[in-house]
């Protein structure tokens, strides 16, 4: 399986680097400079420089090509609003359009609960994020292809336990960021998963178990 990471230097998209390489998955990103090459080179992946916010679908189109899926995990995390927009909503649509364009069957995106932090009194800057990010989740289950959205739950720098809680809908909590990748390089190990949307949290499912639940019967 040969995948590209939109996101591939941030945390998940570190982790799931190593995990999907102990797949034997070939991985290659986007990065935003030429030094953080060396850095993946020394991982096994490879990856092209470009600023995500600035890439044409052409430009993006031709780094997707030669690959099985597209993994989204760019994000902005609630910042200043024109980052929000250039990253966590245009950068999606145009990563969207670069994968049909690539011929480029399978597309997964790391989203958020839509409840995150409901209890509490979010500044106008996250409220956007949010919305922005939802719109974005409407734009990849509107597109055609064989697409995935994962939503976890808080993320945490922990070590991963193995264990999760995953299906359509899931309690709001913690999870770490090493169980995110795990899960989802599970889940793109699973070709049966397919135009879902699925909520992770912390669990005591074993992950393969969790994935394995989540396969729809034929």
């Amino acid at each position: 399986m040969r995948v590209f990471i939109v996101g591939i230097s941030g945390a998940i998209g570190d982790l799931l680097t190593d995990k999907l390489r102990d797949h034997g998955a070939v991985v290659r990103g986007l990065v935003r400079r030429a030094s953080q090459q060396a850095d993946l080179r020394s991982k096994g992946a490879e990856a092209t420089v470009g600023d995500l916010g600035a890439m044409s679908v052409e430009e993006l189109a031709q780094a997707f090509e030669g690959s099985d899926v597209i993994v989204y995990t760019a994000g902005s995390n609630g910042g200043a609003r024109d980052i929000t927009d250039a990253i966590d909503g245009n950068g999606v649509s145009t990563a969207l359009k670069a994968a049909e364009q690539a011929g480029v069957r399978r597309f997964a995106l790391v989203s958020v609960f839509p409840e995150s932090w409901r209890e509490r009194d979010l500044g106008e800057e996250v409220e956007h994020y949010f919305a922005v990010k939802k719109a974005a989740d409407v734009a990849v289950t509107r597109s055609e292809l064989d697409w995935l959205i994962l939503r976890p739950s808080l993320l945490l720098d922990d070590p991963g336990v193995g264990t999760v809680s995953l299906g359509p809908a899931e309690v709001h909590d913690d999870i770490t960021r090493e169980d995110v990748a795990d899960t989802l390089a599970q889940l793109l190990c699973e070709p049966r998963i397919s135009r879902q949307i699925l909520e992770l949290n912390r669990g005591t499912t074993p992950i393969d178990e969790a994935v394995a639940a989540n396969v729809r019967s034929v």
